[in-house]
């Protein structure tokens, strides 16, 4: 049997099953590497939930075995878990491409969190460690500085597409092809590769597509246009920009993350002329076929800038009847009621809306379709294979297309988040199971709120919750007057007096019961009232609320 220090790991605690939330770690002997640190975007179900970041356990476990964090791009599922990692895992250092380490920064900055090592890295980068040794290759995606990450290890090559497209046609540099090429003579051991488009055939269309559209619609439109994309997706900034340029008009920016993405594009030479950005006051002296607003809230988002403006609410600018509000994007799996909330709005509002479903060349993925998965897969020739980055269908159709290049089917592996795929002498394998759930961010705090915790914020959502205050004196163990009960949500106390009183009279009943059993205490008598209580509201009323009892102590005096 192979000695576990010999054995190079694969572990996923994030990226699997899901779209978001990305972490894979390299463990071998006494070193790991980890890449990438996202977070995923809750859905509607997980209520007052910001984020939801990996379970790191496993990192906690092992942290003296850390080496260093390698980010591929700049996109949230790729770093929007690094200022919370931080706060619970020492880390010593985090290589990142140019435009990912000043959006690191800012992240830092607006924590507050004082890290020093973070170092940037390019296309020629060599990191070397006592068991590996990285290097990178270009790849194309909708942000500039996206990388493949290649690591060299005692059992073979580990190479992580990161999320990539086949552009023949970029708008910034194409993926080095030769150099993927040429890592493949070196024979690849194990490919992961980003799946979120496995489900989609043929080619990805080319950003300058993208371009060309916007174009045609920008010139032909005689009002305002509104834009609203991703402000990562710097690539379609600088295009819009490009455009509005040739079609003499100027803009104005509205969202936080936007003006950042803007800034940090300007930082990095990708942007060059700052006066065709203007403020909201200059606008209202052009002509509006001069004007273009740029912003935030393409995926529906209640406080983004477009749904403050669709709902009227916008301090700066109100709708005008011939304004065209662009959808620049795709919705993001679990956003498309929240768009279409916007969308009804806009249209309410008398203004045209253009989406990428109706007007299909306004926005292109940046990641890889069926073709192009092929290719990669052809290209890099690796041994075996891992599907990563997509829901389980997503992953299952790239293992499908893994087949179909000739990879044979024990040879590939669908994991879940918390596997592990190890490397040894004798080949690849799956090995142990390691703890890696889902940790909810609520506000500033980390893993404060449990899956309990959401369980009950649908209770509440659904039959509300139910207050059953009781006044008892501790020295004689009396109920000193009927208990108190209200609600939120359940019912209007004032319009159900009758149905209030037979619950006071319930509980009224329920706390002299366990008075005339003797000792008792009051987490026995909270839980008697909500054991008692909630079968008894549910056959009157066929709903279940939260049930809170408070017990207040009133001491008589004579």
């Amino acid at each position: 049997m192979q000695n576990k220090k010999d054995i190079t790991s694969i572990v996923a605690l994030g990226g699997l099953g899901e779209v978001g939330k990305n972490m894979y770690v390299i463990h071998h002997d006494d070193e790991i590497l980890i890449i990438d640190a996202g977070v995923m975007f809750p859905e509607d179900d997980l209520m007052g939930v910001d984020y939801v970041i990996q379970d790191v356990s496993y990192l906690k476990e092992n942290e003296e075995k850390i080496k260093a964090l390698i980010i591929t791009h700049g996109h949230e599922d790729h770093i929007g878990g690094i200022t919370f990692l931080l706060q619970n895992v020492k880390i010593p250092v985090i290589y990142a491409p140019r435009i990912a380490v000043s959006l690191i920064k800012n992240k830092l900055e607006d924590n507050h969190l004082n890290y020093q090592n973070l170092e940037t890295y390019d296309k020629d980068s060599v990191f070397k460690f006592k068991h590996f040794t990285v290097e990178f290759v270009n790849t194309t995606h909708s942000i500039p500085d996206s990388f493949a990450v290649v690591i060299h290890t005692p059992q073979g090559i580990i190479f992580e597409t990161g999320d990539f497209k086949f552009d023949l046609t970029p708008i910034g540099p194409m993926a080095d092809l030769h150099k993927i090429t040429r890592i493949a003579e070196q024979g690849v051991k194990l490919l992961l590769s980003d799946s979120t488009n496995a489900l989609s055939e043929g080619f990805s269309k080319s950003e300058s597509c993208v371009d060309e559209t916007l174009n045609d619609i920008i010139s032909r439109h005689h009002g305002r246009v509104i834009i609203a994309t991703f402000a990562s997706n710097i690539y379609r900034i600088k295009h819009i920009v490009e455009t509005c340029r040739k079609n003499n008009r100027q803009i104005v920016t509205f969202g936080r993350s936007m003006e950042t993405s803007i800034e940090i594009a300007f930082e990095n030479g990708l942007l060059k002329d700052r006066s065709i950005f203007i403020d909201a006051n200059k606008a209202k002296s052009l002509k509006r076929n001069e004007v273009c607003i740029l912003c935030t809230g393409s995926q529906g988002e209640p406080l983004a800038a477009l749904s403050r403006i669709a709902n009227g609410v916008h301090k700066q600018i109100s709708l005008l009847n011939d304004d065209l509000v662009v959808f620049s994007s795709k919705p993001i799996p679990g956003n498309a009621a929240s768009i279409n909330r916007i969308i009804n709005k806009l249209y309410l509002k008398g203004v045209k809306v253009f989406t990428n479903e109706e007007f299909s060349d306004i926005h292109t993925s940046g990641h890889a379709k069926q073709e192009e998965l092929k290719l990669m897969l052809r290209l890099v020739k690796p041994e075996y294979f891992m599907p990563m980055h997509g829901e389980y269908r997503m992953l299952m159709s790239h293992k499908a297309l893994a087949e179909d290049c000739g990879i044979p089917s024990d040879h590939i592996f669908i994991c879940e988040n918390g596997d592990t795929v190890e490397l040894t002498n004798d080949g690849v394998r799956k090995g142990e199971t390691v703890e890696a759930g889902d940790v909810y961010v609520d506000g500033s705090r980390i893993g404060g709120i449990s899956s309990t915790v959401i369980k009950e914020r649908k209770i509440m959502s659904h039959d509300g919750i139910l207050l059953a205050i009781v006044n008892v004196n501790p020295l004689t163990k009396e109920l000193l007057i009927k208990p108190n009960v209200t609600t939120r949500g359940f019912v209007m106390v004032n319009e159900n007096a009758d149905l209030i009183d037979k619950i006071e009279k319930k509980v009224s009943s329920i706390v002299r019961d366990c008075f005339s059993k003797g000792n008792y205490s009051y987490t026995d008598l909270k839980g008697q009232i909500i054991l008692d209580l909630s079968p008894y509201i549910s056959a009157l009323t066929g709903r279940h609320p939260m049930i809170l009892p408070i017990i207040m102590e009133v001491r008589q005096t004579n």
